[in-house]
Order: C-alpha cells, then sequence, then structure tokens
C-alpha cells in the first residue's frame, strides 16, 4: 500500500461517502409516483428482489469466491464461497423458524387494504434495509481501500457502486414510502443504508484493519448473498405477487435484473 497520507485518507473517505449517499437518489425516483398503490408497489418489491437475487449470485458471491481462492486455491475457495453461502441461507432460515412470519394473505381490492398490508410492507422494507446495509458495509471497505491505494483504480470503482446504489435506494425506499407515505422516514432508511459504506470504511481502517484478511472477506461476501437471496425469494417475490394485478411481479424482477445488471458492467469496465 502506498505512504499513507491525511490527503489519501480524505480523497479516499469522501469518494466512499458519495457513492453510499447515491443511494439516497433512490428514493427521489420513488417519490415521482405521487400516490403509491398496490400495482406499483408489486413492482417495487420484485425489481428489489431481483435486484438482490441477481447481485448476489453473480458479483457478491464470485467476490467471496475469488477472497477464498487468495487464500486457500482454487478448488477449497470454491467449496469455502459455497459453504459460507449455505450458511447464510441456513441462519436466515432458523431465524425465520424461531421468529416466525405469517405471511398473511391480503386482496388487493379489499377496501382495508392499505391499513392491513402497513404493518407487514414495513417489515419486508426493513428487512431490506438490513440486508441491503450488510451488504454495503464490506463494499464500502473495498472501495474505501481501493481508494486509498490506488485513486485511479478506486475513482472508477466508486462510480460503478454509485450507480447500483440508487436500484438499492429504491429496494429501500418502495416500501418504506408506501407503509408510512413519510417522504423523510424514507430517505432516513435510504441515508442509513448508504452510510454503511463509509462507516464500513472508517471501522475497516481505524478498528478492523489488523484482523482483515482475504478468509475473512470471503466469509463476509459468502455470507451476505446467502442472507440476500433467503430474504429475496422469502419475503420480498411472495409479498410482490401478493399485490400484483398483472404481471408487475415479472416485470419487476427483470427490470431489478436488468438494472443491475448493467450497473455491474459499468463496475467491471
Amino acid at each position: 500500500m502506498i505512504a499513507v497520507t491525511l490527503q489519501n485518507l480524505t480523497v479516499a473517505f469522501g469518494i466512499t461517502l458519495a457513492a453510499g449517499l447515491a443511494t439516497v437518489l433512490g428514493s427521489v425516483l420513488v417519490f415521482l409516483s405521487k400516490t403509491p398503490n398496490p400495482r406499483m408497489l408489486s413492482f417495487g418489491l420484485a425489481f428489489a428482489g431481483g435486484a438482490m437475487v441477481y447481485v448476489s449470485l453473480t458479483e457478491i458471491f464470485s467476490k467471496s469466491q475469488q477472497a477464498f481462492t487468495a487464500t486457500y486455491g482454487q478448488s477449497i475457495g470454491f467449496a469455502a464461497a459455497t459453504f459460507a453461502f449455505l450458511a447464510g441461507l441456513g441462519a436466515v432460515a432458523l431465524i425465520d423458524r424461531l421468529v416466525p412470519n405469517p405471511h398473511d394473505t391480503l386482496d388487493a381490492h379489499d377496501p382495508e387494504f392499505h391499513e392491513k398490508s402497513r404493518h407487514h410492507i414495513a417489515r419486508v422494507g426493513l428487512m431490506t434495509a438490513f440486508a441491503i446495509t450488510a451488504h454495503n458495509f464490506p463494499e464500502g471497505l473495498a472501495t474505501f481501500f481501493a481508494t486509498l491505494e490506488n485513486p485511479a483504480v478506486g475513482t472508477p470503482l466508486a462510480l460503478a457502486i454509485a450507480v447500483h446504489n440508487i436500484p438499492e435506494g429504491i429496494s429501500i425506499a418502495a416500501p418504506v414510502y408506501f407503509a408510512t407515505r413519510n417522504k423523510a422516514l424514507t430517505v432516513a432508511a435510504c441515508l442509513v443504508s448508504g452510510l454503511a459504506e463509509p462507516l464500513g470504511a472508517l471501522l475497516g481502517y481505524f478498528v478492523l484493519k489488523p484482523f482483515l484478511s482475504d478468509a475473512v472477506f470471503g466469509a463476509i461476501f459468502g455470507l451476505i448473498a446467502g442472507v440476500m437471496v433467503f430474504l429475496a425469494l422469502d419475503e420480498l417475490l411472495p409479498a410482490a405477487k401478493r399485490y400484483s394485478d398483472g404481471h408487475e411481479t415479472v416485470y419487476g424482477l427483470t427490470s431489478g435484473m436488468a438494472v443491475i445488471a448493467l450497473s455491474l458492467v459499468l463496475f467491471n469496465w
């Protein structure tokens, strides 16, 4: 690593902060629909699910494999990433068994639909925010250290992360705004998730630096991938289908995958 100066630290942290705050832009796009409705919610939840599944299986799991491979070699690295992914699935499944979610079926045409569904959607929004925040923490570490070592590499990396943080913001904002109708709370939820990136950078540099290793990063990314896939399949997609009145679920699912896929093209440019 290059010699660390105050200027290097300031630039690296500033770039990481900017990338994280892009999450808030997602809430602005949600606000453009002034009257939330079940069909919009269905699309938004499916969009979030598609984005989370795609980025987990193509990008986050890949990072886990690469990190483990750097320590243990190709074969063991792939196996370790797989076990970490399965451990993430199993951990959330166990929590779901211990604290079950009733998954109540709601009729979107019921005149009391909105009031009945708000608690459930708020829960889904919070779980989505938690999953994305967990994902943003190591992402902030990666952006910070890449920029600290070489700003020419870290800056385009941060730009790409900022681009795909926007749909992540939509993933959080859509259910939170539907459930609360509160723009300030919706922005705050996106902001907290986005700030996980600079927070990860600070903790990584000042606290976790002596303990960080490729194996630790591999375990973190593998667990996060498993958690995000489980939440998308168990919470987001069933809820999206429940509130759908047509093809909103599949359109949202494929749109979420497409937007994340295109943002990852920039990520790997």
